[in-house]
């Protein structure tokens, strides 16, 4: 990994590839983030079960 990010840092770019670069990690972390707040989501919540739990005739 750390020699990943010394060859990143290290290669020549303009500055629209840089740019491009940098849009695309940050928009792969916002995604991965938004991905695990979905998957730890537990849904809808449960409604408690025994008397009175509905209204009457349901």
């Amino acid at each position: 990994m750390h020699e990943y990010l010394n060859d990143i840092t290290q290669k020549e770019m303009s500055r629209k590839e840089f740019l491009s670069t940098l849009g695309l990690g940050l928009a792969s972390v916002m995604g991965f983030s938004a991905l695990l707040k979905m998957l730890g989501h537990k849904g809808f919540a449960q409604r408690p079960g025994g008397y009175g739990a509905t209204p009457y005739g349901k």
